[in-house]
């Protein structure tokens, strides 16, 4: 897993020692107790850079959603100079090669989410929220320039959310049952293929009336 860097050490020890954990365990599953044994610091040291375990999961949060969405938000603002489809599949290649580099982290927290508790919604319904921005206004800049297909929004968003998170948050079932590893760089490359396939498929305009001329793209 590509070590996520904060200002301390200590600090980056604890947060990759408690995202371990969290993964194994779960968050109800670990004490702040057996997140400073795995980190070898004092508990005290938790408290000081985290103010304990739920200061830990918000940072987990944070950090994990406001990379992801750096992705999209990094298309959105290229739109003015690149399509819309080839603005949707750079951020769909990065958030997959993000989350595959953090896939203990990326499973951990779309878990989490999974659950859907007051805890979990509270942190991250700005985040998801902000997501949900970002890939509509690739889909309706596409939709504009009729390079992509008209077709309703929130279902296309829907389809593709599942695809970007169901590697990872599915992550057990796929090594054991179809033997594939989502950490593997080979296996991002193929799966970010059938997604592509999917945008070329399903949302790509292939025919574009330009100036009264039809154009194939």
């Amino acid at each position: 897993m590509r070590d996520i860097k904060l200002s301390s050490p200590t600090k980056s020890n604890i947060l990759q020692s408690a995202i371990s954990l969290f993964y194994d365990h779960g968050f109800d599953g670990t004490s702040v107790r057996d997140i400073a044994n795995k980190a070898k610091v004092n508990p005290s040291n938790i408290s000081y850079y985290f103010k304990g375990k739920q200061g830990l999961l918000e940072t987990c949060f944070n950090r994990f959603f406001e990379e992801y969405l750096s992705f999209l938000e990094a298309e959105v603002h290229k739109l003015e100079h690149d399509s819309a489809a080839d603005c949707l599949k750079r951020s769909v290649f990065n958030i997959l090669h993000f989350q595959s580099e953090n896939y203990l982290m990326a499973r951990f927290v779309w878990r989490e989410v999974s659950i859907d508790s007051q805890v979990i919604r509270e942190i991250i319904s700005s985040y998801l929220m902000k997501e949900k921005y970002y890939m509509k206004m690739l889909l309706e800049a596409g939709m504009s320039e009729q390079t992509l297909k008209k077709q309703p929004i929130s279902f296309s968003i829907i389809q593709l959310k599942s695809m970007l998170t169901m590697p990872f948050l599915n992550s057990q079932q796929l090594r054991e049952v179809w033997h594939v590893f989502p950490h593997e760089n080979y296996f991002i490359e193929q799966y970010y293929r059938q997604i592509e396939n999917w945008i070329d498929m399903l949302l790509v305009n292939e025919e574009v009336v330009s100036n009264g001329k039809l154009i194939v793209l």
